[in-house]
């Protein structure tokens, strides 16, 4: 891997971790503080702005797009659209330990996917270190295991629709050639486009409010700005790390994103925080500290064989 995308990697990495954080942190004072709980309809919101930035982005030069498959494109878009749904129906009829579960589940449905139908090979080390993260993150944020019919047939389905979408996401760019800025300039307007008809239902289905009945006050139509404008870095840099490193290091990183949220939730917003808590952040650090190790120097062994003559191989 040479230093130049290196750096890239590392960017697009950092860029990710930041705006999550930063949008969870805009989407909490938004939710909790000034009692807008319409989440499913807000994210279709972001996907939109997304695509207007992203078409202004194109009209000014910045990139260029490039023609992708219709039928590939729709298809894309709207499973993305619908693994968001179907995420945000899982929390409203699970617990919250069932549905930290369903995105814990995440990572070994990818690579069970990658292995059976990708022929994508994962080495003990690397499995090792998955089963480490996936414990810390399990005991600093599952609290409770309660269990029914719908609630499971809908994780159960968010979890096939992520894990397909993500695999796409980085399939899709590779075998294509197109770039993450515009893989998503052509699919977001189908995301934007399911969520927004779905959105409103889902979202009275979970609260029993209206999101048209909402009062817009000035500070929730500010928030609601803020949010979709980092909404924008967000959905770049998600289809960036997945089409630079793979659907699998996402789910890392996403649980990197979990850990930094709880820590941010217990040191700037007292919320409570135990030493369970403590130790489970702990443990998927070192997680993802192995996973981050044993990726970095089975890659670096791959470019030194792929670099050998063949008789040297």
């Amino acid at each position: 891997m040479t230093a130049g995308l290196q750096l890239g990697v590392i960017g697009s990495l950092a860029l990710s971790v930041a705006s999550s954080v930063a949008i969870v942190i805009c989407n909490k004072a938004l939710i909790s503080t000034l009692g807008f709980p319409f989440a499913t309809t807000l994210t279709s919101w972001h996907l939109m702005v997304t695509y207007c930035t992203l078409h202004v982005a194109q009209r000014l030069h910045f990139f260029e797009p490039k023609a992708i498959d219709g039928h590939t494109v729709i298809l894309f878009g709207f499973l993305n659209g619908t693994s968001i749904g179907l995420l945000n129906l899982s929390l409203g009829f699970n617990s919250i330990g069932f549905y930290q579960m369903t995105k814990l589940a995440i990572i070994p449905f990818t690579v069970l996917l990658e292995t059976i139908f990708l022929n994508k090979r994962f080495s003990e080390t690397i499995k090792l270190s998955l089963m480490v993260l996936l414990l810390g993150v399990g005991i600093a944020s599952v609290t409770d295991l309660e269990l029914n019919l719908l609630g499971s047939v809908l994780s159960g389905l968010a979890i096939a629709t992520t894990c397909v979408g993500q695999i796409l996401t980085n399939t899709i760019q590779k075998k294509l050639k197109v770039s993450s800025t515009q893989l998503l300039y052509q699919s977001a307007p189908y995301q934007a486009a399911i969520l927004f008809a779905t959105g409103p239902f889902v979202d009275q289905l979970l609260t029993n409010r209206s999101v048209f009945a909402h009062k817009y006050t000035t500070p929730v139509v500010g928030f609601i700005i803020l949010s979709c404008l980092i909404a924008v870095s967000v959905n770049f840099s998600t289809f960036l790390v997945i089409g630079t490193t793979s659907p699998v290091t996402y789910q890392v990183l996403g649980h990197l994103k979990t850990c930094l949220v709880l820590s941010f939730g217990y040191t700037l917003l007292h919320d409570p925080f135990t030493m369970k808590n403590i130790l489970g952040i702990l443990v998927a650090i070192f997680g993802m500290a192995l996973y981050s190790f044993f990726s970095v120097r089975e890659s670096k062994k791959k470019s030194t064989n792929d670099a050998l003559p063949v008789s040297q191989q």
